[in-house]
């Protein structure tokens, strides 16, 4: 029985590590990047797998009763739904939290030094391009990797005679 139950000065201990573990893992995920949320290869999944068992001794410490892990799992419910909240009504929090889009491919001109701040291979990028129906980066107007992990691509259409022609000539981040 003593499995299932654990004391109260134990339970405001396991809350302390675990929104101390939830804040780690957090900031680690977003110095990460946007790829690692959306995008996730085997060995990214992995390593979320990974760090999730690595961390679950840290957030409860000694204490293995149901109790405990049932107070670890509401908080990171609570902590969770209250950042959610924060980030509704602040745009500044929102933005730490979630990051910003960035634009990858520009009037058919990679963005090389956005690519890299993304950690993100152009062949990812091409894949994506691919995925949306785009052939090549020449025939992309802009691509741009949202915040959530997903390239938005925009092929340039085709004027008469097959040339490549931007329809309305506007920059589409003034």
């Amino acid at each position: 029985m003593s499995e299932l139950l654990t004391s109260p000065s134990q339970i405001g201990l396991i809350v302390l590590r675990t929104v101390v573990v939830y804040t780690c893992v957090l900031l680690g995920l977003r110095w990460g990047g946007k790829r690692e949320v959306g995008q996730m290869a085997p060995f990214d999944f992995a390593l979320i797998l990974l760090i999730a068992n690595a961390v679950q001794n840290a957030m409860v410490g000694p204490d293995s009763s149901l109790v405990g892990g049932l107070v670890a799992a509401g908080v990171l419910i609570v902590v969770n739904s209250v950042l959610g909240m924060i980030a509704a009504r602040s745009r500044r929090v929102e933005r730490l939290l979630r990051g910003r889009a960035r634009v990858l491919i520009f009037h058919g001109h990679l963005q090389d030094g956005n690519l890299q701040a993304e950690k993100m291979s152009r062949s990812d990028l091409l894949q994506a391009l691919r995925e949306n129906g785009v052939a090549s980066i020449d025939e992309c107007r802009l691509a741009v990797l949202e915040v959530d992990g997903t390239v938005s691509v925009v092929a340039r259409k085709e004027g008469p005679g097959g040339d490549k022609v931007d329809t309305d000539g506007l920059d589409p981040w003034t």
